[in-house]
């Protein structure tokens, strides 16, 4: 894992600078809303228009890093996630009104594109680029850990730039997509192929038959994380709106308050990951354990309509999504054959996608009406989580044989093994006559 540090450098650069360019507008939402003249829905549909982009095309990235490799897709994704940043930072800079917010929303729906070949790309190329089970949980933890800095440090940096100029958070999104690209250009060294990639039809039928094998449990992890996600984005657009207009917190000290639950996020994740290992029995009750303590966290909440509360319960229930989300990666990433697990993994990021398109529109139209019914919808959604957790997840333990076009490889191996003098294949040995 040393010799390979600086390229996990590299790769922890993606997630922070794509969450950074998501996550950095949360905290300055309602500065948007007053500038650009719009309503809170529709300014919540820069973070939407993002996500949704990203959902759509995160399948045909992950199909295309398989076929073509993963740095092949990253690098030009970068690229665009750069440009989408540079169409919303020039309209809010040269335009007014709303005018401006339809330029911004393009730039952020071309930012998005770009994103669906970054982040969901690097957690199957870490999976590529090491075979011990250990050693990919761990590097795991650190791209989930450096995705939950991002989140930290976004609402904090978002507040300090908008303070001199509302739209340098735009602006500085392609700044830090080409550092990232830089780092990933000199340092990512990605293992050769030994084989050549399967035809689309061979590769439409792996992925059935993985789906088909392992559908129960991957499905379920898809709809878990979509869940941990809306939640997490949820909360952080009702805290932003409250803080602002109830408690009139703004700049730096709001930023400051929203890290507060996010950075129990990074912490708890980072933790998650050196821990779990490669035993995917504890991967999946560390994940039931994260999410009851969201659930009761939320439920809570939903009692009392006090913000002390409110941040103080969702700081515990931030640890429980962050103990969580590693413990997703490890079983997708682990659970299927290098061949499949480019697309297997982009289906899984675009289900997170979901749940972040999905987060500030529902609570920005529940955010008027009772407080127990906002926490309530919230709470019901982890404890679906935690369910699916308990009941559907059931991975393959130790080293099973996983599915698709992988299994059928060592299948082959073992037939040519056993055609060959002097090899000897357990369970396969005549019975002798004596």
């Amino acid at each position: 894992m040393n010799d390979k540090k600086w390229d996990l450098v590299a790769l922890a650069s993606i997630p922070v600078i794509m969450t950074l360019g998501n996550s950095m507008l949360i905290p300055i939402l309602p500065q948007i809303e007053r500038e650009l003249k719009v309503s809170s829905f529709k300014v919540s549909m820069l973070i939407t228009v993002y996500a949704v982009v990203a959902i759509l095309l995160i399948p045909l990235a992950g199909y295309l890093s398989d076929r073509f490799g993963r740095k092949a897709v990253i690098i030009p994704s970068l690229i665009i996630a750069a440009a989408g940043g540079a169409v919303a930072g020039g309209a809010a800079w040269m335009m007014n009104g709303n005018a401006a917010y339809w330029i911004i929303l393009a730039g952020r729906l071309l930012q998005g594109i770009g994103a669906a070949g970054a982040f969901p790309i690097v957690i199957p190329l870490v999976g590529d680029m090491f075979d011990d089970e250990n050693e990919v949980s761990k590097s795991l933890g650190i791209i989930e850990t450096s995705n939950t800095f991002g989140k930290v440090l976004s609402p904090i940096l978002g507040a300090a730039l908008a303070m001199w100029l509302w739209y340098l958070p735009f602006m500085a999104i392609p700044v830090l997509c080409v550092l990232s690209l830089v780092l990933v250009i000199f340092l990512v060294k990605t293992p050769k192929k030994d084989e050549e990639p399967p035809s689309f039809p061979e590769f439409i039928a792996s992925i059935r038959s993985v789906l088909k094998e392992k559908g129960r449990w991957l499905y379920a992890i898809f709809a878990i994380g979509g869940i941990c996600m809306f939640v997490l984005f949820g909360v952080l657009f009702y805290l932003s709106e409250t803080l602002e207009s109830e408690f009139k917190l703004k700049g730096v000290l709001k930023g400051l308050v929203l890290a507060i639950p996010l950075a129990a996020l990074c912490l708890s994740s980072y933790l998650a990951g050196k821990w779990i290992g490669k035993n995917k029995t504890r991967m999946k009750w560390l994940g039931f354990i994260g999410l009851a303590v969201l659930t009761v966290s939320l439920g809570v909440i939903g009692l009392f309509d006090n913000i002390y509360v409110v941040v103080g319960l969702f700081t515990l229930g931030g640890a429980g999504i962050g103990a969580t989300l590693p413990c997703l990666d490890a079983l997708v990433t682990e659970g299927v054959d290098k061949e499949q697990r480019g697309t297997i993994t982009a289906l899984f990021s675009s289900m997170r996608f979901i749940g972040v398109s999905l987060g500030p529109p529902v609570v920005s139209l529940l955010i008027g009406s009772h407080h127990f019914l906002l926490f309530g919808i919230l709470a019901a959604s982890g404890a679906v989580g935690g369910l699916l957790t308990l009941l559907a997840v059931k991975p393959d333990q130790g080293n099973k044989p996983t599915s698709g076009t992988g299994q059928k490889k060592r299948e082959r191996n073992d037939n040519d093994d056993m055609k060959q003098p002097g090899k000897y294949v357990q369970g396969r040995r005549k019975k002798s006559p004596l």
